[in-house]
């Protein structure tokens, strides 16, 4: 796809108005988020997302419209797994649920510059060098089958651990253990403190990268064009934040997600390692872009459907179970 200046400059003119208007009309004010509020953000989200695609469309035609949706989609279910590890980062620093859009908001806003780092690096390695493609593939695979023996392991309840950056940043600079609003630093007898917001918030954006680390090999697997790739993250990524609290509280629903995330993640590694033997001269299959968008939809659809199934199943169980233990031991007569 042929991305001019222009069309790069616009798009990140467009990208940032839509931050700004999102951080005026719902996320200046401190509040609790409503399932309505966030299912209407949500919702405005995903229409952006769909009328861009149909920009690329008319644009540059069908193939670009295509990756941009099938690494939409992909960066979209993977970002669905971090919300884990967000509620974990939100309980370990007791974010009072007023100020946890504020957090997620600019806690993405740095996952997205940190993210396009990654991404600018990885498509000067794809353009130099074509053997970088059985690296992202076998680490995608490898990645997968590490997914599926974590969800089939019977782990005790997960605990949210700092990575280095954040304890080198909480022992270099000082900090208080309150809350001050949305303030990031205040004053106490002299000295300026660093407050749990905005440690909070790098917390969500250099944890972030740590998953990137997965989902831009993956979406390169999709497309290596690099304005794709980077538009893909952005539109998956500013709607993370109102998705955190449409679907918090049915993410432990979803126990087959990491069993959809494996499947998808280990046939993108498969491709990937099919177009790098390709790339070598090798007479190999490759899989296109249409195939890999259903193939994606469809597991997401499978494992969303199985997960509520056995969820249900299981909280059957349990009030059966629960009934039994209640009932009234019989007397002998």
């Amino acid at each position: 796809m042929d991305v001019s200046v222009s069309l790069w400059v616009g798009t990140i003119v467009v990208l940032l108005a839509l931050v700004v208007a999102d951080f005026f009309i719902g996320g200046r004010k401190p509040h609790e988020v409503s399932i309505k509020e966030a299912g209407i953000w949500t919702t405005v989200w995903v229409v952006l997302a769909v009328i861009f695609g149909g920009f690329l469309w008319w644009h540059s035609g069908a193939t670009p419209a295509g990756e941009f949706f099938a690494g939409y989609i992909t960066e979209k279910s993977l970002s669905v797994d971090n919300l884990f590890v967000f509620i974990l980062i939100m309980g370990k620093f007791a974010v009072p649920r007023i100020y946890q859009q504020r957090v997620l908001m600019f806690g993405v806003i740095i996952a997205l510059v940190l993210r396009a780092v990654f991404i600018a690096g990885g498509a000067a390695l794809v353009a130099q060098f074509s053997w970088v493609f059985f690296i992202f593939g076998g680490f995608l695979i490898w990645t997968a089958w590490k997914l599926i023996k974590e969800a089939r392991a019977d782990e005790e309840e997960e605990e949210f651990e700092e990575n280095r950056l954040l304890k080198s940043i909480e022992q270099r600079f000082p900090s208080t253990d309150k809350y001050h609003g949305t303030k990031l630093f205040v004053r106490e007898n002299g000295r300026r403190l660093m407050t749990p917001m905005l440690i909070v918030m790098i917390a969500i954006g250099t944890t972030d990268v740590l998953f990137a680390l997965d989902s831009i090999p993956a979406i390169f697997g999709l497309t290596q064009d690099p304005y794709i790739v980077f538009t893909a993250n952005a539109f998956a990524l500013m709607g993370l934040r109102q998705l955190y609290f449409l679907i918090g509280g049915l993410l432990k629903k979803l126990v087959h997600l990491s069993y959809g995330l494996s499947v998808i993640l280990g046939f993108i590694g498969v491709k990937l390692v099919l177009h790098a033997l390709h790339e070598q001269g090798v007479h190999v299959p490759e899989i296109g872009i249409p195939f890999s968008l259903g193939f994606i939809v469809v597991v997401l659809a499978i494992t969303t459907a199985t997960s509520l199934m056995a969820s249900k199943k299981a909280a059957l169980a349990e009030q059966a179970e629960q009934g039994g233990q209640g009932e009234p031991e019989k007397l002998d007569a």
